[in-house]
Order: C-alpha cells, then sequence, then structure tokens
C-alpha cells in the first residue's frame, strides 16, 4: 500500500497542470514514504540481521543516488522534468506488482524463521542500567518505557545531522571556503557515497562486532569529520572531512533501528519503529533550517 501510493504520487507529478497539484499529491508521497520505512525497517529488524539492515540501507543510498541521475538525463537530453518523473513512477509501479506477486513469501518467511533478534548480545545495559533487557518484555505503551526518550532523542539528531550536512554542504563550500559549485557539488556527492560504501562495509563489520560498538566507533569518525571542517585547514583537507562525516554516519541509523526489538522487546518494536521514524523526519525538515538561521 506504501509503494501503491508513492507510485501514484509520483505518475501524477508527471500529468499536473499547475504547483496546486504538486503540492496535494506531496501528501500521499510522504505518507507512502514514511509508511513503507516504518513497516520495512520493523521487519528487517524482527527477522533478520545487522548486516541485513546494514545492506538495506546500504542500498537505499544507491537509489537516493540513482534518482538525480534518472531525473537529470530527462532534463538534459529532453528538456522534461515530467518525463523523468514518469521513469521513476514506472520503477515504483514495477515495485508493486514485484510486491504483490511475492506477497506469500513474505508470509512464508514469517512462518519458518524464528525472528533473529540480535546476532550478538547488546552491550547497551552497560551504558544505561535503566534499560530493560529484551528477555519477557511485555506490551506496552512505549514512550513510558525507560530508555525510548533517549532513543527519540538520538533519532532526532541523528536525522537532523545528515539532512544538515548533505543540504548546507556544499553552501558551506562554496560561501565559505570559496569553492566553484560544481566541485563542491561533487564533493556532497562523495559524502552521500561515504554513507553508502559505508554501510556496505558495516554489513560485514556486523558479523564480528555488535551494533553498540559500531555505533560508537560512528559517532567518533563523524565527529572527526566535523573537526576537520572546524580547522582552518588547507582546502585539501575539506573532502576528506566530508567522506569521513559520510562512514562515520554510516553505522548508526541501521544500527539504532535493529537494536529497537533487543532493547525495548519484539511486542513494543512496531509501534515504537513508527515513533521513531516520525522522530527522525522531523529531525530532517527542523534541524537544517534551524541550521540556516543560526549560520545566517
Amino acid at each position: 500500500m506504501s509503494c501503491f501510493l508513492t507510485a501514484g504520487a509520483l505518475l501524477g507529478f508527471s500529468f499536473a497542470p499547475s504547483l496546486f497539484w504538486l503540492v496535494l499529491l506531496a501528501i500521499p508521497l510522504g505518507l507512502g514514504g514514511g509508511a513503507v520505512d516504518a513497516a520495512l525497517n520493523q521487519y528487517v529488524a524482527t527477522h533478520y540481521k545487522a548486516h541485513h539492515m546494514s545492506w538495506l540501507h546500504c542500498f537505499w543510498g544507491v537509489g537516493a543516488t540513482m534518482g538525480p541521475i534518472i531525473m537529470s538525463f530527462y532534463i538534459s537530453n529532453y528538456n522534461s522534468w515530467r518525463s523523468g518523473y514518469t521513469a521513476v513512477s514506472m520503477i515504483q509501479w514495477g515495485l508493486v506488482i514485484i510486491l504483490l506477486i511475492t506477497l506469500p513469501l513474505w508470509k512464508r518467511v514469517t512462518a519458518i524463521q524464528n525472528p533473529i533478534i540480535s546476532e550478538s548480545p547488546s552491550d547497551y545495559s552497560q551504558m544505561d542500567d535503566n534499560i530493560v533487557q529484551v528477555e519477557n518484555i511485555p506490551k506496552q505503551n512505549p514512550i513510558r518505557m525507560k530508555g525510548v526518550k533517549n532513543t527519540l532523542i538520538a533519532f532526532l539528531f541523528y536525522c537532523g545531522v545528515e539532512a544538515t550536512v548533505g543540504l548546507w554542504g556544499a553552501s558551506y563550500l562554496v560561501g565559505a571556503r570559496n569553492i566553484t559549485a560544481d566541485t563542491a557539488a561533487g564533493w556532497i556527492f562523495l559524502y552521500y557515497g561515504g554513507i553508502t560504501v559505508g554501510r556496505l562495509i558495516t554489513g560485514f563489520v556486523t558479523i564480528k562486532i555488535n551494533n553498540g560498538m559500531l555505533i560508537r566507533i560512528g559517532q567518533l569518525t563523524a565527529v572527526a569529520g566535523g573537526l576537520i571542517l572546524l580547522l582552518p585547514l588547507p582546502v585539501a583537507f575539506l573532502l576528506p572531512g566530508f567522506i569521513l562525516i559520510g562512514l562515520g554516519l554510516a553505522p548508526i541509523y541501521p544500527g539504532l533501528l535493529h537494536e529497537t526489538p533487543t532493547r525495548f522487546g519484539k511486542e513494543n518494536s512496531a509501534k515504537l519503529m513508527g515513533y521513531q521514524m516520525a522522530v527522525a523526519y522531523t529531525g530532517t525538515t527542523l534541524l537544517p533550517p534551524i541550521f540556516g538561521i543560526i549560520a545566517s
């Protein structure tokens, strides 16, 4: 249903006769995008291992890179943004059909596979003594559970940081460090490339290292990249700084998502996953403009 909403909205974009219709169609597009995010992350966190979650979000990076490439192809070669939306919509409609055909397989996996909460014991109990162990956690209001509010704050600021670096990075390079616009755009592309490649690598590393440790390593790596941007270093250091931030951010989001049923129980993870997605998108929406106001 989520993919159906997004496919329909994208197709509507290609036929929209005015700006009003673009705004109106953005509503089902956003609802579908948010719903599939919560549902798919919940399914993978409950039934699969940490490296599957990392690779899932790695391929999000691949798709996020392909979308602008498809759009720029149609604009440059056919002078038509409508054709770009049509092409992306057809890809999405294909996904809807594939999901409908393979729906029995999802039920089969749920029936035959014991839910894999985590392939290694979580070390979050060492971080916060208030976090309850996963065994025998009853179904309850997730907001009232210990540790949930801290988790929601983490999602708010993580997604805010990821979006802020991506949206304002080029402006910083051009306006503050006098780098050409095309070079700045290429460097931000490499920032997203760092996230994508980092999640690919993280998928292999999670087989030996648990999520908690990877999240800490990622935080330290991202902070190191941020310090490189902050210090008055030569321009040559800026690109490694952005790449380090991308590599550091890579394991945090999928790691936090995969730990949800481990920390708060399978019975509570579905509703909590929805809350986490809502807070994550709130950070993506609000933190970049707040950063812009502060920077200006």
